[in-house]
């Protein structure tokens, strides 16, 4: 008989198999094992892209075949990481290393962008993997590296093994709270951190999210997310296998190239699903030709999911005016919140609706409360829970503030995971296992079946019965007793003068022994040539615009260069990191 998570809570009932993402695949192998699967679309030598796809049996046999393999060469629940490219090999590798009973570590192969190869080898010395899967391409470059860092580990290109398995082959049976994978966060806040992800974790946010975006089998998912992100392992891996949907992948930077392609895609799949950063809208909405929309037609996409960062309008607007004519609606659009320590979603806004902003007075929300306006902090609704349960909480107290109160975002539910990897037990205890407590007192019972709450170090308010997120905890600008949201700081100065890049702006403070003080970091516009730059002339902008609009005194403006802040891999700033470049002199101000 098999047995089911609970996924049920006031209101609502859904429940979950207790399958894994090993035996949901074999089960679609099975039943529909002619079907398209996943397909890979390369630019690197067409731009028109070369597809690739593997059926639910041929992926079926390759991920046995890998298995058998990893088997061979390491012990269950020994750590097996992932170094490859994004491509159909990295689905087969990633679903291998899980079939065999191992924990997987998805990342990526060793790349020049600024910071990954550092974050690569400290992931990698927290995770100590016995083996490490690579493709042909780039054994030479993964063998340096793990040489270089002094990583013993095996080493094999997936795209060299069998592609069916021996008839000796005999996977393990594995059990939801086995432990799947870690996956190491981005790091914008703190060193990444390996968030103990178990397979009935994965299995259940999965299935959340193939229901809250409405997937059916038979549906497509569009993704150039990068599979080691959780994000993109989850929209363009996990939920399309649990819920039997074809998905289409490309390279990241086979989008930022040319974003149009991630549009183009979606249009030849129909009813398609896609999710990305906000940015992304912005960005394909800036760096999309007429040319480019000639004949592109998005009348039938089913969903553009929004989240990893919070929703901004003004890029929604300009993304929905720029395609308007191609048939995108502002309808089609789903904002969402959600974080690695709880397998991508907590909460996503209802379908068919359009993006929902509210504007609060901007002293009296960084102060705590939530009062609606004419004119102040607009924020767009990140929807209601997603089969958990949300509080928000005071972060000092741990007490559960009323709506219209700001606190920090907590959650429970049964896709919340066990800790982090390596951690003292209670380190994790106090984040994914944290009490609440009600105004009297009395503790605030989590989601049924769970221990405790997860602490998301996000600050956010329910109005309405919807989530707005207005920060993060730590980001938080405290000067002369005030607070100040980073974002809000961030698109002052972005507006402040052209020579400012857009999208590409910090704002943090630091100390002294005369107290806090604002620094404001942006990049040089690409339009503005370096010869051309009036510094003088643009850190006045920014601090009289700054000044004005929310009374802070900006003690320092630092112009760098075109692409040199410092981001997450899925395009996020990294305020934290850039404030310690800062402080030890390392940004260079642009000539």
């Amino acid at each position: 008989m098999t047995s089911t998570w609970s996924v049920r809570d006031t209101g609502s009932t859904a429940e979950a198999d207790a399958e894994t993402l090993p035996s949901v695949l074999a089960r679609w192998a099975r039943t529909r094992g002619a079907d398209r699967a996943f397909t890979f679309v390369d630019y690197r030598d067409d731009p028109a892209g070369a597809p690739v796809s593997l059926t639910w049996r041929e992926l079926d046999d390759r991920v046995s075949a890998v298995a058998q393999w990893c088997q061979r060469h390491a012990c269950p629940g020994e750590r097996i990481a992932v170094l490859v490219e994004q491509s159909l090999d990295y689905v087969i590798a990633f679903l291998g290393v899980l079939r065999a009973g191992s924990v997987a570590v998805p990342m990526y192969e060793p790349s020049p962008l600024p910071g990954h190869l550092t974050r690569l080898a400290t992931a990698l010395a927290d995770a100590a993997p016995s083996v490490v899967l690579t493709t042909r391409r780039h054994t030479d470059a993964v063998h340096d590296f793990l040489d270089e860092h002094d990583l013993d580990a095996h080493l094999v290109a997936v795209d060299v093994l069998p592609h069916r398995p021996g008839e000796e082959f005999r996977p393990p049976a594995l059990s939801p709270d086995d432990l799947a994978y870690l996956q190491y966060t981005s790091g914008s806040t703190r060193n990444p951190a390996g968030v103990m992800i178990s397979h009935g974790n994965v299995a259940v946010a999965a299935a959340q999210t193939v229901r809250v975006y409405e997937g059916t089998p038979g549906s497509e998912v569009v993704s150039w997310l990068p599979l080691f992100h959780d994000m993109g392992l989850i929209v363009g891996l996990a939920a399309p296998l649990m819920g039997g949907l074809s998905s289409t992948l490309l390279d990241p930077l086979a989008f930022l190239t040319r974003p149009v392609r991630w549009l183009e895609l979606m249009a030849e799949a129909g009813r398609a699903i896609t999710v990305a950063p906000n940015f992304a809208y912005g960005y394909t909405a800036s760096r999309t030709t007429d040319e480019d929309k000639a004949g592109l037609r998005l009348d039938d996409v089913a969903t553009f999911g929004d989240g990893s960062e919070p929703v901004v309008e003004s890029t929604v607007d300009t993304f929905y005016a720029r395609f308007a004519d191609c048939g995108a609606r502002r309808s089609m659009f789903r904002q969402g919140y959600g974080l690695a320590e709880a397998v991508l979603l907590v909460s996503s806004s209802p379908a068919g609706e359009p993006p929902k902003p509210r504007t609060f007075d901007r002293e009296l929300l960084a102060a705590g409360r939530a009062v609606e306006v004419a004119s102040g902090s607009t924020l767009v609704s990140a929807g209601q829970p997603v089969e958990q349960r949300v509080r928000v909480v005071d972060p000092d107290s741990h007490r559960v503030l009323p709506d219209g109160r700001v606190g920090e975002i907590w959650t429970s539910g049964p896709n919340v995971c066990r800790g982090y990897w390596g951690r003292p037990e209670a380190e994790s205890a106090a984040v994914f296992r944290a009490v609440a407590r009600d105004a009297d007192g009395r503790e605030v019972e989590p989601y049924p079946g769970c221990r405790g709450w997860l602490r998301t170090g996000d600050l956010g308010v329910l109005v309405d019965g919807d989530l707005f997120v207005t920060g993060r905890l730590k980001d938080l600008i405290i000067v002369d007793g005030r607070n100040h949201y980073p974002q809000d700081v961030e698109h002052t100065a972005e507006n402040a003068h052209p020579a400012v890049r857009r999208h590409a702006v910090v704002a943090f403070a630091v100390s002294d022994e005369t107290g806090e003080h604002a620094v404001v970091v942006a990049e040089r516009a690409r339009q503005v040539p370096p010869a051309e730059l009036d510094r003088a002339e643009v850190a006045a902008a920014v601090r009289e615009a700054v000044a004005a609009e929310h009374g802070l005194a900006v003690r320092d403006v630092v112009l760098i260069e075109p692409g040199e802040l410092p981001r997450t891999s899925s395009g996020k700033v990294r305020r934290t990191t850039c404030r310690a470049a800062y402080l030890d002199g390392a940004l260079v101000t642009a000539a």
